[in-house]
């Protein structure tokens, strides 16, 4: 067992990219993959690495185990194969300023929190509409950049801003939906994710996902980019329909923006979380104003699980006696679990809390993996895994063998569609055969799990991987699908490069042209 430290001056990867490259290196137990920011140069002398001096536009790479060398050039391997084409000397743009030196029409902003304010704060300044994906910014900055940009006619979506879909572009966090006439302004990104998600499942595409971050409808902020982007969907030919998403509001915001939505061309559905409303409500009250009907939403259950849980998972089990945990990676689904459910322990792992110098968990499994490991065994856990363009390109594959070797009841709330690149039923049938009960609707698998956990466990020997399957409908067809495949996981399943996930270009067009990032 021995350790190898490299200090890498001027080379740069974002966070995402490292941390895939420095997964599973062989040869290696330990390893620290990352920039040489004051919090990853502490964690790697935590691990008890000496670690030289480095500067933030370093790359640290830090190794323990029996073959650090042969680790290390695995790691070089990976890495180069991650470049992008194109000659050395072109080097993609490294601050806003610059980037808006050459045509674009949005601006992407995914770098540290405490750095985002500036990045974006140049593109307002530029006059381009912005996505600032960090998290991390206080509001006082929010609040001076939204100020701006109202000033310079454009919206901010974020900070925070994990999903945005324009004109059939996915931005971040992003589902492969087909073009249609739904907009959705959106104070969250998970939420967002549901509700379209369900509507692709009914056949209804979308023509712009606006995400305006969790706080936009906050007094502090006091909604200001959600207004924008609701007067921008109503002046968009494309759409005919908009849904607005949102935590619950400050209530003086509430009434500001809902006067705004009902000044409007364009009818407005809105899903404000809280009370009985949920996300797969809201989704339902689309379809129902555009005359569309309403599926039953598709499930993966064993032959026992429905009946078990009192006929379709939507019982009530606020009285029960087995413990009931949350492990999730979406905030707002989380949210809304716990709502639904009404009672039971709930864990966002995708808080700012967890993500410090680590990857958001709909990338990285490795905290829900320990969580799932604690939790007692005869507890019932509820989980989201969230398909599509920049999440894990196969969550199946880590959280199955998890879920098998688990003596809780496993229930999973499953996000995306069949276009997403993991594949929506290959996915849902890898957890089922595992164990895990699944479903399309988060609200559904929370009525689920709190109605299982309100019974005493009582094993059934025809639930389990290999008992014999029902044949399921295609996704978006009456019935609930119940199958179990057997035992077996699919292969990873090749990962989009986050260009364009959408299955076609919506008509009409919020912002037509070109996206430039800044990382």
């Amino acid at each position: 067992m021995g350790d190898a430290v490299f200090v890498r001056r001027g080379v740069y990867h974002d966070s995402v990219t490292l941390m895939r490259a420095g997964a599973g290196l062989p040869g290696a137990e330990v390893a620290v993959v990352a920039m040489a920011t004051q919090l990853n140069l502490g964690l790697a002398r935590d691990l008890g690495f000496d670690v030289p001096a480095a500067d933030p536009g370093d790359l640290l790479v830090a190794l323990r185990g029996d073959d650090v060398a042969g680790a290390a050039e695995e790691l070089d391997r990976r890495l180069t194969e991650r470049a992008p084409p194109g000659r050395e000397s072109e080097q993609p743009p490294r601050t806003t300023r610059s980037a808006a030196r050459s045509p674009a029409d949005l601006v992407l902003v995914s770098v540290p929190g405490e750095h985002a304010f500036a990045e974006a704060l140049d593109a307002v300044e530029a006059g381009l509409p912005v996505m600032i994906f960090s998290d991390g910014v206080p509001v006082e900055q929010e609040r001076l950049l939204k100020e701006r940009a109202d000033e310079r006619g454009v919206l901010v979506m974020g900070p925070d801003c994990g999903t945005a879909v324009i004109g059939g572009v996915g931005l971040g966090f992003a589902n492969v939906l087909r073009p249609g006439p739904v907009g959705v302004v959106a104070a969250s990104g998970t939420g967002a994710q549901q509700v379209t998600c369900l509507l692709d499942l009914a056949g209804v595409g979308v023509s712009h996902v606006l995400g305006v971050g969790g706080r936009d409808l906050s007094a502090e902020i006091g909604g200001r980019s959600t207004v924008r982007a609701l007067r921008m969907l109503d002046d968009d030919p494309a759409t005919e329909l908009i849904v607005l998403i949102s935590k619950p509001p400050s209530p003086e915001v509430a009434a500001a923006v809902r006067e705004v939505a009902g000044a409007l061309r364009t009818p407005v559905v809105t899903a404000v979380l809280g009370g009985d409303a949920d996300l797969t409500s809201a989704a339902e009250e689309a379809l129902r104003a555009l005359g569309v009907p309403v599926p039953d939403w598709p499930s993966w259950t064993a032959p026992g699980d429905v009946a078990a849980s009192g006929g379709d998972g939507t019982g009530s089990g606020a009285g029960g006696g087995r413990a009931l945990v949350g492990v999730y990676a979406g905030g707002t689904l989380c949210a809304e679990a716990a709502a639904v459910a009404g009672r039971g322990e709930f864990t966002d792992y995708g808080d700012d809390v967890y993500t410090r110098a680590r990857a958001h968990p709909m990338i990285d499994p490795t905290l829900r993996l320990e969580a799932l490991r604690k939790v007692p065994p005869d507890a019932v856990v509820l989980m989201d895994v969230v398909l599509g363009h920049g999440a894990d390109p196969d969550p199946a594959a880590a959280l199955a063998p998890a879920i098998a070797a688990s003596p809780a009841t496993v229930v999973v709330a499953l996000v995306g569609t069949e276009g997403d690149p993991q594949g929506l039923r290959r996915q849902a049938e890898t957890l089922r055969a595992a164990g895990a009960a699944v479903f399309a609707s988060n609200a559904r698998a929370a009525r689920f799990a709190a109605t299982t956990a309100s019974r005493p466990p009582s094993p059934a020997p025809d639930s389990g991987p290999g008992a014999p399957g029902v044949a399921a409908p295609a996704l978006g067809a009456p019935g609930a699908a119940r199958l179990d495949p057997g035992p077996g996981t699919p292969g990873a399943a090749a990962h989009g490069s986050g260009s364009g996930p959408g299955s076609g270009s919506a008509p009409g067009g919020v912002w037509p042209g070109s996206v430039t990032e800044v990382s």
